[in-house]
Order: structure tokens, then C-alpha cells, then sequence
């Protein structure tokens, strides 16, 4: 997430650079300064493609649904391009019957989830009358979600990479393997990851707080992997989560005491 107090110079950066969507979410505390970004861009409401996402302590039906009213209001839109079901707890099922509705009103254009696990995703999607069309996920070569993947497209569920830079953990930008492969094709350890994911069909949503890294991170279509590069990097997966393994209990204990996002920003 980036700090309110930094997010609209932020996002303004992002957008003059070239970047068109924009990941936001309503524990970030930031979807005004998003908003103001994007109205003071002058680029088109129709270009920009908004994410945003409903915090657990705001799932059930009705707060669910006054949240998503009440991000709408921030983000200065009448719609939101694609809005998540944050965390995989509480009432999600209440949570998830108001995004289909604000879908069918228009103002989501498209819903999904976060975090969702295989059975949580599976059971999600067979108890509803709208299957998530997107899941937000940490996916990085570390972990690539592989397995999860193949749930996913069965679901016909596109995957979206949070962290897809591994939030530089487990020696990401010193990786000899990822280094070789872009003084191949000239390109950074971070270009070679997020191409790699693109290859592979992941969405991205990699985040920098420097612009001249913003502009290399959206320099990607001028290469493409090989084969060999693409199988070598499958290699690094290590086949589990880096930083939060949402079938730890632990890590619930720790995002239950989250449930109101004044006290997730009390303790973070």
C-alpha cells in the first residue's frame, strides 16, 4: 500500500508515465487521493481502469454495500472497474451478495476477490449466481500459485499478482538466475519477473514509489521469454507464501485484530 499523505503526487506520476490501472483499496485509507489523482490527470474516466477492494470488517450485506457507496463517493466515480472481496474471513457471502448487485446496477463493471485460496475460492464460486472473475493473490517466481492457477482457470477466474516483485524478500533483486536472464535481452531483474508472470497470463500491479522505476516497469513488450528462460525460472517456486499464509491461524489471530482498519493502522 502506499501512504495516504503520498499517494495522490503517487498516482499522478503513475498516470504521466503511462500506467492506466490504478489498485487501490478501503483499508489502504487512500481511494480520495486516488480519486483526486485521476480527476486532475485529464485523461478520460474511460481510460483508467480503477480497482478497489471491501475491507473484512465492512463484509455482511449491508455494510458491504454502503462501503462500496461510500468508495465510490471517494474515488469521485460513478463506477468502479473491478471491486474485491479483500480477505478470505467473516461474512463473505453477505459481502459478495452486494457486489453482485452493485454489478448488475453498473456500478462495479466487474467483482472478484483477494487472498481466496483453492477452497475458498471453490466454495465461493459454486454458492453464488456470479463467480468471481478475478482473485488478487501474492504470485512472484518465489511463488508462482501454480497449483492454484489450474483452479482458477477451471473457474475461468483470471489471476492477479499482488507483490509480483516478492516485495524484494528471499533475495529477489539479487538473484543470479533472474540477473543472467535479462543481461540476455537487457533488461532488469524486476522486467524479467513481470514478464515472466505476463507470459504466464497474471495479471500485475507492481508498485514503486520512484517514477524511473514506474517506466521500467511497464517496458515490457519489446522482449519475450523463451522457453528455456520460462521453465529455468519455474524453478525458484518454493511453493508457498513469503509473507501471509492465509491458512496459518496465526495469521487470522493477526487479521482478526485488523477488523476495523483504524486498529490495522494502529499496529502496522
Amino acid at each position: 500500500m502506499v501512504a495516504p499523505a503520498d499517494t495522490e503526487r503517487l498516482v499522478s506520476e503513475a498516470l504521466s508515465t503511462g500506467y492506466r490501472m490504478i489498485d487501490t483499496a478501503q483499508s489502504y485509507i487512500n481511494e480520495t487521493e486516488v480519486g483526486n489523482a485521476v480527476r486532475k490527470s485529464g485523461i478520460r474516466r474511460e481510460d483508467i481502469f480503477l480497482v478497489s477492494k471491501v475491507w473484512f470488517g465492512n463484509y455482511g450485506y449491508e455494510k458491504a454495500k454502503a462501503s462500496i457507496d461510500e468508495s465510490l463517493r471517494k474515488l469521485q466515480t460513478d463506477y468502479i472497474d473491478l471491486m474485491l472481496l479483500h480477505q478470505p474471513y467473516c461474512d463473505r457471502y453477505g459481502a459478495w451478495r452486494a457486489l453482485e448487485e452493485a454489478y448488475r446496477a453498473g456500478k462495479l463493471r466487474s467483482i472478484g476477490v483477494a487472498n481466496f485460496y483453492p477452497d475458498h475460492l471453490i466454495d465461493l464460486a459454486m454458492n453464488v449466481d456470479i463467480k468471481p472473475m478475478v482473485n488478487q493473490v501474492e504470485t512472484h517466481v518465489f511463488c508462482q500459485q501454480q497449483k492454484p492457477l489450474e483452479y482458477m482457470n477451471d473457474l475461468d477466474c483470471r489471476i492477479m499478482a499482488w507483490g509480483p516483485l516478492a516485495e524484494g524478500r528471499n533475495g529477489f533483486f539479487q538473484n543470479e538466475l533472474l540477473a543472467g536472464i535479462g543481461r540476455k535481452y537487457g533488461k532488469s531483474i524486476a522486467q524479467v519477473a513481470l514478464r515472466w508472470l505476463l507470459q504466464r497470463g497474471v495479471i500485475i500491479i507492481p508498485r514503486s514509489t520512484k517514477q524511473e522505476r514506474m517506466a521500467q516497469n511497464i517496458m515490457l513488450d519489446d522482449f519475450t521469454l523463451s522457453a528455456d528462460d520460462m521453465e529455468n525460472i519455474k524453478t525458484l517456486d518454493t511453493g508457498h507464501s513469503l509473507l501471509f499464509d492465509h491458512h496459518d491461524g496465526d495469521t487470522t489471530k493477526m487479521f482478526m485484530g485488523w477488523r476495523n482498519i483504524e486498529d490495522l493502522y494502529k499496529q502496522v
